[in-house]
């Protein structure tokens, strides 16, 4: 029998590009773990109704930024960026970090 390999983790960094990019050290990982799981499930738990496709997590610095990908970018944002500020806040205090929120238009 032959060692089975699972086609999407075999081909990750061919077909498609990983949603976080960040580097921890052995000691930091699992915390840096906790806070994506954390940030996803709060992003698309809020905004189930803007169809969101796609979150990516990049972190340098301390900081964290979260690009948002989204087909109703108004949504999100909300009137002035008053919901936008309100997640940026949640997530704040959520995660206890400097989070800055991107937004980027997909075509449906």
């Amino acid at each position: 029998m032959g060692q089975k390999v699972h086609p999407t983790g075999f081909r990750l960094a061919v077909t498609r590009d990983w949603d976080s990019r960040w580097y921890a050290n052995k000691d930091k990982f699992p915390e840096y773990i906790k806070e994506d799981h954390t940030i996803r499930t709060f992003l698309t738990e809020k905004l189930r109704y803007a169809s969101v496709p796609r979150i990516f997590i990049e972190r340098a610095s301390g900081r964290i930024r979260v690009k948002i990908f989204t087909a109703r970018p108004g949504v999100v944002i909300g009137r002035k960026g008053a919901e936008l500020d309100k997640i940026k806040a949640t997530l704040n205090k959520k995660v206890g970090k400097e989070i800055m929120l991107d937004i980027q238009e997909v075509k449906r």
